[in-house]
């Protein structure tokens, strides 16, 4: 099957210049190569893909649609949240107070604590990596604890090594 017959090569350039990302810019390039005498198996060579996703890459170019719109992808929406919308600004304004408020013994916020207010609150289980991902949603970004100078007096020192055993790390406010 010939593609893109009834395409220019100066008309996939202008739609190389109006585009946005790494796919829709990859597609336009494998058809400009394409359209320049280079075979499908050698384009998905360069692309380290298989030769039918070009065949897909060409074909989606040969519709009525602008070029631009045929090498984006359609938008997806992803899995539905656990979380209703009221209960997501809950928990992003519960987060932006310290966890003792609400009756944790623990002195900042963590992806653990968060997994365990989540589960305890609305009865919802998050995974350590989306409970990190939702402090960050919430506007909280991750602050490394930092050791204190040697020298200092042993008693901070030991008060400091506790602090860190319960928070691990703390998300705080940007």
């Amino acid at each position: 099957m010939d593609h893109l017959d009834e395409i220019s090569v100066e008309e996939l350039q202008d739609a190389l210049d109006n585009v946005n990302g790494n796919k829709p810019t990859q597609r336009l390039l494998a058809a400009i190569a394409y359209k320049n005498g280079v075979t499908q198996t050698e384009i998905a060579e360069w692309h380290d893909t298989g030769r039918r996703t070009i065949y897909s890459w060409l074909n989606r170019l040969d519709t009525d649609e602008p070029l631009e719109q045929a090498v984006t992808d359609a938008h997806r929406s992803g899995r539905k949240r656990k979380l209703s919308e009221k209960q997501q600004q809950e928990f992003e304004h519960t987060v932006h107070e310290s966890p003792k408020k609400i009756g944790f013994d623990a002195p900042a916020w963590t992806p653990a604590l968060v997994k365990e207010f989540l589960e305890e609150t609305y009865g919802v289980d998050y995974s350590i990596p989306s409970c990190r991902r939702l402090l960050k949603e919430a506007g909280l970004s991750y602050q490394k604890p930092r050791r204190s100078a040697a020298e200092s007096d042993e008693d901070e020192q030991d008060e400091f090594y506790d602090e860190i055993k319960k928070s691990g790390g703390k998300w705080t406010p940007q």
